[in-house]
Formats: structure tokens, C-alpha cells, sequence
């Protein structure tokens, strides 16, 4: 019979030990400590308080129980001394039938693996779907982590342990995240389709308007209908609108959504998780034949990347009347003008103005997203509440001196304009840390027309300033800006700054990001609050009406616009069980 938490919470504490066996290898105290923190609320709760002790536990005690753990393919599954876990893991993955050539590979690398880092390869062989990862897969992850710095690579080796001991956890109590699992796989179909230069490589890329893309807008149209979707659409710019009644004609609306564009070479659940989860609830809500007292607008935004022409948040652009028809004459790196691609698409132009969305029929706007950084994977947490999405600036500048011969140029007579970019990167780093939150990137750097033995006499750079609050902002780039000034001037150099991009902070609504709070405290999961470094559809509906996000953990230290870029699908599961719980509390409110 499944193990249930009742059962866990009114156990003696051996008897809960005895339960819990098995759950880290070879590792009893962890939940013999975490044990302590009973009764557990949910499955949710549990995870968190067994990864939270070896969290705070001490550096040997983290050691130790890594090197616990057996090599994958190694000596102890060819002598059949693995724990059972341990075989049934490594069965999954297909590492118990490896060819002579598969073997020979995971071998060298579990030897080149313990010389560098002194402790055992760990890898979650059963994946973030808990199906089991192929072997090429696993042969690549081992060989790319050794290049991982120490530090980072013990921390990567306990957060994959964490997930061994989450699935191992799910089966004691049959806990199967079915609805993660639904949100997974959508992810998995959609990712097919991919643009020409790319798909042959097995590369994700699917930008605005391309055979990919309609081919992605044509699926999540037939998936919205298949979850009882009382309307679905495909609008004139592109982006798949369902809705979903509420139980009464004239109520108001719940707009929800992400985009489905992505960059190129990027990730799975990138925007796309923010359809897909809202998706399964009203799919759950016309399964059970059940109506709210407003109505669900689910929408795939188009376009958010900006990727084929410079239009980034077309799709939630036009829902509030910012859709520029100089746009139109835009042309991509193949000469197609948008309008060119916008009516082979079939959709009409003329219909775009009428997209705009009127603010009183709609409660708010709210997003789920992946979190696109560590933070969140750093500190265990599945999700995180957003507070703000940061306001940026961006400038596009050129530092300008005098290039000169490298071997007769003295040190103290030089006008070397990348030195001084480089004394205003680390400047912008010092600085944009003073803040905790802000964030500052020197992305592009340039010596136009370099030479190895010639002094740069101009640099071009780019500069991106970030903050969760327009003030904070303005205040950093104030900064930047006197500094840029000062090393110009100390230097002897001149400098342009041209501004590329403004964009306003976009603060969660109070009340709305009390919802997500709620619903994650539910979940039994802590409440984290975060502010988004990256922009989301969420800060153009922010001009029009209260919004707010929720935040998923990503894997591979939460990477994002990579082909690494993943999260699980317990993860999954617990972000449409807190939608579902919002939902359910906004159903409780009275409604205006």
C-alpha cells in the first residue's frame, strides 16, 4: 500500500525513520533531522524540509553523502551491490544494458570525473519526466559538468540528488504529477516544429510567422479545443486566444498567458509553460463540468522575442492598442516585409486595432513563467512570487582615443579606448551590486578593425542597466553615466551614448501578488519573493490592468535561451496546483 502523510505524521519517530528509508542513499540523519519539522502539510512540504537539512549541513556531511552515492555503470552495478533504488534508477536509464562502447565511454569519465572533483558523478538518470533519460543524454551531461567549477558542480551534484530522492519519494506515496506530466509533454509535442537551418540540427527555433510558427499556433488552437475551450482563435496578429465561459453571461474576465515564439537555439518552456498551465486547469475545470464566477482568457502570445524584425511584445502589444504600423515595412534577413508575412499567414491586417482589449471586462492579468536564472534552483525552491519586473535601459556607445603602435606606446601615454570600456565593465558590475537587485551587462564589446599589435583607439559596447523600480533605475544609470564621464575624461578620451530602449518597471499589483502568495503557502511550499531581471508579456497588460507572476524553477542552474533550459514536471505539477488554487480563491471573492 502508497505510503500517505498521515500515516508519516502519526508515526512513532523509528517507525517514520523506518518509513522513509532508502530516500537518500546510505543517509539516515537527513530525514531523521528533517523528521523533526512533522507534520508535514503536503508531499510539497516534506521534499523541501528533507532538502533543507542538507542545505544547512555542514560541508563533510554533504560530502559524505555524495560519495555515497555509487558511479553510474560502475563497479558496484557490475558486482549487483547497488541499493535497490539505485538499481531500479539505473535500469530506467538503460545504463545496465550498455554497449562495450557505452561502457568504455562512462568509465573514462567516471575516472576523469573523481580526479577533478574528488567525489562521484551524480546525475538524476530518471529525468525531469521520471521516465528515464536516454544514454546519449546522460554520456553528454556527464562530460559537459566536468568543466564545472568545484564549488558549483558539489552544489550541482546535491540538486540532483534532491530530485533522486523526490522521485524515490513519489514512489513510496504513488504520488504520480499527472498534470505535470500533461504540461510536460505538450512542451515536448510543440517543440517539433522548428524553423529550416535549425530543425536539421535538432535545434529549437520557431520565430514570428514562419511555417513553424503557424504549425505551433495550429496545435495549441487544437489542444485548447480539446480542454473545453468554449471559443479559440487564431487573431490577426497571430496570437491563440481561448476562452473559457464564466457561469454567467457579462462577467468579467481572467486573462492568463505566455508567448510561443522563441529565441534562437533556446529552450522547451521558455513563455510556453505560461500557456500550457493554464491550459490543463480549464481542461480539469470541463472535465468536472464546472464554471467560475468569471471567465478564463487564456492567450498564446505570437510574438514577445523580437527575433525575426524588431517588434518585440507584438502579440501582448496589441491587446492594448500598441501596435506600430511602421512595423509592417520591417524587413527580416530575407527581405520579407512583415506585411508579406503577415498576409501569406492569412491574417488581416486591418483587424489588428480591433485586438485592443478594454480593461473593465477583465479582472487582471497573471503569468506563469520559468524563472530564466539560479536563484530559485540555488535555493530549492520549486516556485517563486515576482514582485516586479525590472525597468531597463539600454545604450548603444563607442569609447574613442587614438590607436597606436603596441611596442613604442608607453604604458602612461596611451589612449587605449578598451582598457577604458573594460574599467567602466567593472565599474558597472561594483555598482549594479550595491543595489542586491539591479543588474548591469556590458553584452557587446568591440575593437573595430583590431589588430594584436596595435593599441585600440575605439571601442564599440553596448550597456544594459536593470531595477525593479523606475527610481532605482534612473539612479544606477545616473551613475554609469557620471562614471563613463570621469574615465573619459581621466583617460583623455571621448565617448557617444545613444539610448536604444527604455522600459518602465512593472510592479506586481499588490493584491494579485497576495493571490500567488496564498496559493503557494497552500502548496506547503515557502513563500519567495523575487523580482523578474527579464522583460514578459506580463509588463505590456501591466499598462492596461493589475498583473502579477509566479515563477518556476529551472534545472542546469535555471539556465534559459539554451537547449539546457528545463524544469520537472513535480515543478510543473505545483504550478497548476497554485493556478488552480488561485483560481479557486478568486472564485470564493465577491465579484465586482
Amino acid at each position: 500500500m502508497p505510503l500517505t502523510l498521515e500515516q508519516l505524521n502519526a508515526a512513532s519517530p523509528a517507525e517514520a525513520l523506518a518509513l522513509l528509508d532508502g530516500l537518500y542513499e546510505h543517509s539516515p540523519w537527513i530525514a531523521e533531522q528533517a523528521l523533526a519539522q512533522r507534520p508535514f502539510r503536503t508531499l510539497a512540504h516534506l521534499k523541501h524540509a528533507l532538502a533543507q537539512v542538507v542545505r544547512t549541513a555542514e560541508l563533510d556531511a554533504q560530502l559524505g553523502l555524495i560519495r555515497a552515492h555509487p558511479e553510474l555503470a560502475g563497479k558496484a552495478m557490475v558486482a549487483k551491490n547497488l541499493t535497490a533504488e539505485s538499481t531500479n534508477e539505473q535500469s530506467t536509464a538503460g545504463l545496465t544494458h550498455c554497449t562495450p562502447e557505452e561502457f568504455e565511454r562512462i568509465q573514462q569519465l567516471n575516472a576523469a570525473y573523481n580526479e577533478r572533483f574528488g567525489f562521484p558523478f551524480i546525475l538524476a538518470v530518471r529525468g525531469p519526466r521520471g521516465t528515464g533519460l536516454p544514454k546519449r543524454e546522460i554520456i553528454d551531461t556527464f562530460a559537459r559538468r566536468l568543466d564545472n567549477h568545484p564549488e558549483f558542480e558539489l552544489a550541482e551534484a546535491l540538486r540532483n540528488i534532491h530530485r533522486i530522492a523526490e522521485i524515490r519519494l513519489n514512489d513510496k506515496f504513488a504520488a504520480e504529477p499527472v498534470l505535470g506530466n500533461d504540461v510536460w509533454d505538450w512542451q515536448e509535442k510543440l517543440a517539433e516544429h522548428s524553423d529550416p537551418g535549425f530543425a536539421e540540427k535538432g535545434q529549437l527555433t520557431v520565430t514570428y510567422l514562419t511555417d513553424a510558427h503557424r504549425a505551433c499556433a495550429q496545435r495549441v488552437s487544437h489542444w485548447m479545443r480539446d480542454c473545453g475551450f468554449d471559443e479559440v482563435e487564431i487573431d490577426a496578429v497571430g496570437n491563440v486566444v481561448g476562452r473559457y465561459h464564466p457561469a454567467a453571461p457579462g462577467a468579467r474576465y481572467l486573462m492568463t498567458g505566455s508567448h510561443y515564439d522563441t529565441v534562437r537555439n533556446g529552450g522547451k518552456y521558455d513563455g510556453r509553460l505560461g500557456i500550457f498551465v493554464p491550459m490543463a486547469c480549464v481542461r480539469e475545470l470541463h472535465r468536472s463540468g464546472k464554471r467560475l464566477p468569471f471567465g478564463i482568457e487564456v492567450v498564446g502570445f505570437a510574438e514577445e522575442e523580437g527575433q525575426r524584425y524588431k517588434a518585440t511584445f507584438l502579440g501582448s502589444g496589441a491587446l492594448i492598442g500598441d501596435f506600430n504600423p511602421a512595423w509592417l515595412d520591417q524587413k527580416d534577413v530575407d527581405g520579407v516585409t512583415m506585411r508579406a508575412a503577415m498576409q501569406h499567414a492569412g491574417l488581416c491586417i486591418d483587424d489588428i486595432p480591433k485586438l485592443q482589449r478594454d480593461p473593465a471586462q477583465y479582472l487582471g492579468f497573471i503569468e506563469v513563467h520559468i524563472e530564466q536564472g539560479p536563484v530559485l534552483n540555488e535555493l530549492d525552491l520549486p516556485l517563486g512570487v515576482v514582485t516586479s519586473i525590472n525597468g531597463s535601459v539600454r545604450f548603444l556607445c563607442e569609447m574613442i582615443g587614438t590607436a597606436s603602435h603596441a611596442g613604442t606606446t608607453p604604458m602612461d601615454r596611451r589612449r587605449d579606448a578598451a582598457v577604458a570600456v573594460a574599467e567602466l565593465a567593472l565599474y558597472v558590475e561594483q555598482r549594479a551590486a550595491q543595489d542586491g537587485d539591479s543588474v548591469g551587462t556590458i553584452g557587446q564589446l568591440q575593437v573595430p578593425a583590431g589588430s594584436i599589435n596595435v593599441v585600440p583607439g575605439r571601442c564599440l559596447f553596448s550597456l544594459d542597466l536593470r531595477a525593479p523600480t523606475d527610481a532605482q533605475r534612473d539612479a544606477l544609470v545616473s551613475d554609469v553615466k557620471e562614471q563613463l564621464a570621469h574615465i573619459a575624461a581621466r583617460r583623455g578620451l571621448r565617448y557617444t551614448l545613444e539610448e536604444s530602449m527604455r522600459a518602465a518597471a512593472a510592479p506586481s499589483a499588490p493584491a494579485w501578488q497576495h493571490q500567488w502568495e496564498r496559493a503557494v503557502d497552500t502548496l506547503g511550499v515557502p513563500v519567495f519573493r523575487m523580482p523578474s531581471g527579464a522583460g514578459h508579456d506580463a509588463m505590456k497588460l501591466h499598462e492596461i490592468m493589475p498583473q502579477a507572476m509566479l515563477f518556476v524553477r529551472g534545472q542546469n542552474s535555471g539556465i534559459s535561451h539554451n537547449p539546457l533550459e528545463s524544469t520537472t514536471n513535480n515543478d510543473m505539477q505545483l504550478a497548476v496546483d497554485a493556478f488552480t488554487q488561485v483560481l479557486r480563491q478568486l472564485a470564493e471573492e465577491p465579484q465586482p
